[in-house]
């Protein structure tokens, strides 16, 4: 049985839903913000939502859908400033967005302190969002969240909408597998789209450089496997199984690809996160510098010893 809400749902819909007359906005933003703050605080214990669920916010404007989830807003620029569920969290909902629209481009801001994403697009329907939603999330571990939909005065103090940072940030990334109908908080749904969804990436950005191109073993598969793991934006909220660094290559370079994926991990341009029966890697965020210097240029950090 779903826990109920505390008062929000019942104001919402008292005052009518999506066509909420503006004079009720101000009591919906303020029951909104209390609810975000409940959220942010669930997010932070081992089970979020169980007694009170996690609510996110979604609104139709005439430039696409807007939504709100307790997330830290500094996602946009910095990967790593989100736990996993936090991100997990996000990357639901952006694909209920997409879910609910012709999702095209995708900005992230701040409301109240919290994430806010916009998907823009034409004839967007917010009260599509919750269900879509619904799915999105089943697959995140140990949570438990729901959509409301509002009417736009409740969230149109969103403020500083620009795209994420980096052409491989996770937020892209989410955006790309929801277009392709995947999941993005499905970690099933992001491996089987994987491959399209990089083509996409690669295609957009110019070419700095060509690690394939590399006439040293080593660190051409380092270069090769550093610039797939940043094209999919695995910067911790995404991880990967270590056994999927060897995807790609072919014969020597298979099993020379696990050396070098060992290496990066004991010089620290990789972290690990134990998994249950995995070993789960990512791009270390305070690495970022040596890894864009190794990916773009073939600069060999010095704690980095190669087969």
């Amino acid at each position: 049985m779903r826990p109920t809400l505390s008062g929000i749902d019942e104001a919402l819909a008292d005052a009518g839903g999506v066509d909420a007359p503006r004079e009720r906005a101000a009591r919906l933003r303020t029951l909104l913000a209390r609810e975000l703050e409940h959220g942010a605080t669930e997010l932070g214990h081992p089970r979020s939502g169980y007694e009170h669920p996690v609510v996110v916010a979604v609104a139709a404007r005439a430039d696409g859908l807007v939504a709100v989830a307790p997330v830290q807003p500094g996602l946009r620029a910095d990967p790593d400033a989100v736990e996993e569920r936090a991100w997990l969290l996000a990357a639901a909902l952006l694909g209920a967005l997409v879910e609910s629209s012709t999702a095209g481009e995708l900005t992230a801001g701040a409301f109240d302190g919290h994430l806010a994403l916009h998907v823009a697009g034409a004839d967007a329907d917010a009260e599509l969002v919750p269900l879509a939603f619904e799915e999105q999330v089943a697959p995140i571990d140990r949570l438990r969240a729901r959509a409301l939909a509002f009417p736009a005065a409740v969230l149109e103090d969103v403020t500083d909408l620009r795209a994420p940072i980096g052409a491989g940030h996770p937020l892209r990334v989410a955006l790309e597998v929801a277009r392709l109908g995947g999941r993005p908080a499905d970690p099933a749904s992001l491996a089987e789209h994987e491959d399209a969804v990089l083509a996409v990436l690669e295609a957009s950005q110019p070419a700095i450089s060509r690690p394939h191109d590399d006439p040293d073993p080593s660190r051409r598969v380092a270069r090769r496997i550093l610039q797939r793991l940043d094209g999919m934006g695995k910067w911790g909220g995404y991880h990967t199984d270590f056994s999927h660094l060897a995807r790609g290559f072919a014969g020597n370079d298979r099993a020379l690809a696990d050396e070098v994926g060992e290496a990066l991990l004991l010089s620290g341009l990789l972290a690990e996160k134990p998994s249950v029966g995995q070993r789960h890697v990512f791009l270390n965020p305070r690495r970022a510098a040596d890894i864009r210097g190794l990916i773009e240029r073939g600069d060999l950090p010095a704690d980095l010893t190669l087969p």
